[in-house]
């Protein structure tokens, strides 16, 4: 279905209440700190007011995943951790849960580590399209199979600045990167 502009997902405010909601679940469930794990690019503007709404300790470390290899299924970390996780709480944050390749990767490297726990926040979960079995553990939308842009997530590098999610249509961007810039902006 093309749609001549995006259709909004969640306004600024309900994204400001569902983060201050998965600060709360967290705050509540490591009362004594964790490590919070940002999954660059597209986690970059949770991670930032998630960290401000938490009222417990927290280090914050990024990591960085390749895009995954044509038809594999493969990906590969392309910026490491600085810190050490080994005995820590780690909570991964990510913009968005989808097939659960990259996430089941991320979590078995975080084991590999000795992580104390690995708990995932995810800013939208969409369970239509998971090919592995894992659930976030904190979650801030339960999102349908379509194409979100803003609050982090992009095309081509483009509405990452959003402060809200809208749905795009991956054909008019594919067309056109920049079709929905001038209602967003």
């Amino acid at each position: 279905m093309d749609r001549a502009e995006p259709e909004l997902f969640a306004s600024r405010e309900a994204v400001e209440g569902a983060v201050g909601r998965v600060a709360m679940e967290i705050s509540e469930q490591y009362s004594d700190g964790a490590v919070l794990v940002s999954v660059l690019k597209g986690s970059l503007p949770f991670l930032a007011d998630l960290v401000r709404a938490v009222d417990i300790a927290v280090e914050v470390d990024f990591l960085a995943l390749s895009r995954f290899a044509a038809d594999s299924g493969r990906v590969r970390l392309v910026k490491d951790l600085d810190c050490d996780v080994n005995g820590r709480e780690v909570v991964l944050v990510e913009g968005i849960v989808d097939t659960g390749l990259s996430l089941g990767y991320l979590m078995g490297e975080l084991h590999r580590r000795s992580a104390a726990s690995v708990a995932v926040a995810a800013l939208l979960n969409r369970s239509a399209r998971r090919i592995l079995p894992l659930e976030p553990d904190y979650v801030g939308f339960e999102a349908p199979d379509e194409f979100f842009l803003g609050y982090g997530l992009d095309w081509a590098g483009r509405y990452r600045n959003l402060d809200r999610l809208v749905i795009g249509d991956p054909d008019l961007l594919a067309d056109d990167p920049d079709v929905y810039v001038p209602t967003l902006y």
